[in-house]
């Protein structure tokens, strides 16, 4: 499902003293992730976890190597063909949940799929917002909802598009430890069901536990467990 080989990112070093200098974030990564594998990538802060997961879903350029996801090289679309291929592949979690303020649960949900031209899309929104416990929030807006209740919303959101891919970056980092258990099975739950390959960063060693695999990185590159 998802191939990268030789992988790096480079950005310009802030303040260097010499010209042109550049910080090395991923140093030549080369993975492979099965379709319907979970996995989760581990490491320091600073090791670059984030930054490859982004490379991963399109939502970063690499400095050089390659993204191919379902044989598709993310390298060879533009900024316009990358959102496309996202909006038919791919879902995302954030740690920070990413809702809109101004929309209720339902309509939060149901946002992806509308801009993506899917049909019945408020039946689904409220099919998978009843998956996740939330029936009765559908009309609340997010400040009416706990943390939790979020990323709840967040997760409904990722799985209605039916995504081939789900990409979670630190999913139960702003939840307590009870409410962070329940996001985890909930994700692993909707994951077996729906078939989803999983793909996570994370900090948390029960939910890293919970995966068939982990990819460590350490200062940009990859260490084999």
């Amino acid at each position: 499902m998802i191939n990268c080989d030789n992988l790096q990112k480079r950005v310009p070093m802030a303040g260097g003293k010499v010209a042109g200098a550049e910080l090395e974030i991923l140093k030549g990564i080369t993975l492979e992730i099965k379709s319907g594998e979970s996995v989760a990538i581990v490491g320091a802060s600073g090791s670059g976890k984030s930054t490859l997961l982004g490379l991963l879903a399109g939502l970063d350029e690499a400095s050089a190597g390659s993204v191919r996801i379902n044989g598709t090289d993310l390298g060879a679309l533009d900024e316009d063909g990358r959102a496309r291929f996202r909006g038919r592949y791919i879902g995302f979690v954030f740690q920070s949940f990413q809702l809109l303020p101004a929309l209720t649960a339902l309509e939060n949900v149901m946002l992806p799929m509308e801009l993506q031209g899917h049909n019945n899309v408020a039946q689904q929104a409220e099919h998978y917002l009843q998956r996740v416990g939330l029936g009765e929030r559908l009309r609340h807006y997010p400040l009416q909802l706990s943390g939790g209740e979020q990323q709840r919303v967040a997760l409904a959101r990722a799985f209605a598009s039916r995504p081939a891919i789900l990409f979670a970056d630190e999913p139960t980092g702003n939840l307590d430890t009870r409410t962070g258990q329940h996001v985890i099975d909930l994700l692993f739950e909707l994951n077996r069901e729906e078939g989803t390959t999983l793909v996570l960063v994370t900090h948390d060693q029960t939910l890293a536990d919970r995966c068939q695999r982990r990819l460590r990185l350490d200062s940009g590159s990859l260490v084999r467990e």
